[in-house]
């Protein structure tokens, strides 16, 4: 089974696809409609002023809702904010305003178009998978994500950004896979815009950008074909799109904040000597009365100054507890493992199950990176792409349980590929053998 040549066109059977698609969809959104119906009433819990419904987005949104703007992330009236990006937050505002603020008909009208956006990633799915492996593996991948564990626990269980990131993340990656030199300057526009738009609503994908990019210049550049132009297009694009909003960020706060202000906080979050946890509860100002004063006292972009001052001091001062606990969230975000402890596991009841099914997946993901780089590197390299530069930023911050989810449906597809291909080259050995036998 060969990878295919990027940019390549597989055969369409639109009507078959059509009907596939639409099916799989609908099974992907009930799948994940029964998990909500199970879990929804966690967003309802009113402790702290209904916090565990939608935590900083729910805040933000109520502030949008109410007529007080992009503003409050927390506990109390704070002001205008940077805490989050906007799509999200206005999402759940318009939700807000239709169905009432932290109400139930709220919460399942939101869980039910996280459920969608979930679900609609079959669709990028299957037509990726098809463009660099075939038809098989896009069917199955396809259906894989459908009963996807992490696909289909995460949007009913947690009201955040991860669902339409994932999704406009794999409308990004099939776009990088079929863009080439019969697509014009406005796709090329229209390139650049998705990625602002999906910056906008989670700027860990910005990572991605230069090197994905870069391999799409590079294989206009190996065809003959002009490449600074569709580059530039796609840069303007991306400027375009997200200049808004660090215009807003610098006239609300007379600095530049180009996505979100909380860098320094993430960064303390995850180097502070405490790793006992992957995700110290003290550290911050949710759970740390003391801290939370100062939040107010400094003001937003203040206290996330202060923290960064003390994460940058400690790595400083302990260069080889940062390298050891990097280490350790490199291994967390890939195989699900941070400790054994007896007191940890109490907090984490799942994480032996998660463990095996996270490390499982990887491996078989790796293996199929492994046989498609063999078949053919250059167009394998956008998967290794978004693999390799996704997470780096939660190696140097901290990891939670959700973070590296808008790259499990690519590397899905690698998995899906090394288990048909193992199913295949086992079915070629066992047709050399009879053959043999045969001759003998």
């Amino acid at each position: 089974m060969a990878i295919r040549t990027p940019g390549s066109r597989a055969p369409l059977r639109g009507d078959s696809n059509f009907h596939f698609l639409f099916w799989i969809v609908l099974a992907a959104l009930a799948v994940r409609l029964v998990v909500i119906a199970f879990l929804y009433p966690e967003q309802l819990a009113a402790g702290r002023d209904h916090w565990p419904f939608a935590y900083e987005t729910g805040r933000i949104a109520r502030s949008i809702a109410t007529g007080q703007g992009f503003s409050s992330p927390l506990f109390e009236n704070t002001g205008p904010t940077a805490f989050l990006t906007p799509v999200y937050p206005y999402i759940l505002a318009g939700i807000f305003k239709i169905f009432g603020v932290y109400t139930k008909a709220a919460a399942l009208a939101m869980l039910s178009l996280q459920a969608l956006l979930s679900a609609l990633t079959c669709i990028p799915v299957f037509f990726y998978a098809r463009t660099s492996f075939g038809e098989k593996v896009a069917h199955w991948s396809a259906w894989a994500w459908a009963v996807f564990p992490y696909g289909v626990y995460f949007p009913a269980e947690r009201i955040w950004s991860t669902c339409l990131s994932t999704l406009l993340l794999s409308l990004i990656f099939l776009a990088a896979l079929r863009m080439d030199e019969r697509n014009g300057i406005r796709a090329w526009l229209g390139f650049g815009a998705l990625f602002g738009i999906t910056a906008l609503t989670d700027p860990v994908v910005m990572s991605v950008f230069p090197l994905l990019l870069a391999w799409m210049c590079y294989r206009l550049y190996q065809r003959g074909a002009d490449w600074m132009k569709p580059a530039a297009a796609a840069v303007l694009g991306l400027v375009v799109c997200v200049a808004p909003w660090f215009v807003r960020n610098y006239r609300t706060f007379h600095q530049f904040v180009p996505f979100r202000d909380t860098l320094g906080m993430e960064l303390l979050i995850g180097n502070n000597g405490d790793t006992s946890h992957w995700r110290p509860a003290q550290i911050g100002p949710w759970h740390n009365p003391a801290d939370w004063e100062q939040f107010k006292r400094l003001g937003e972009l203040r206290y996330m100054a202060r923290d960064r001052e003390q994460a940058v001091a400690f790595i400083r001062e302990h260069p080889a507890s940062f390298a050891a606990t990097s280490v350790r969230r490199f291994i967390y975000l890939w195989t699900g493992f941070w400790s054994i402890d007896r007191q940890y596991l109490a907090q984490e009841p799942f994480d032996i199950p998660n463990i095996f099914f996270s490390t499982a997946f990887t491996v078989l993901c790796l293996i199929g990176v492994r046989r498609a780089w063999r078949e053919n590197a250059f167009g394998t390299a956008p998967y290794v792409i978004m693999m390799l530069c996704l997470p780096l930023v939660y190696y140097v911050t901290h990891v939670e349980v959700y973070y590296r989810r808008q790259i499990d449906p690519m590397m899905l597809v690698l998995a899906v590929y090394a288990i048909t291909a193992a199913k295949r080259r086992s079915q070629v050995d066992r047709e050399r053998e009879e053959a043999e036998l045969q001759v003998a």
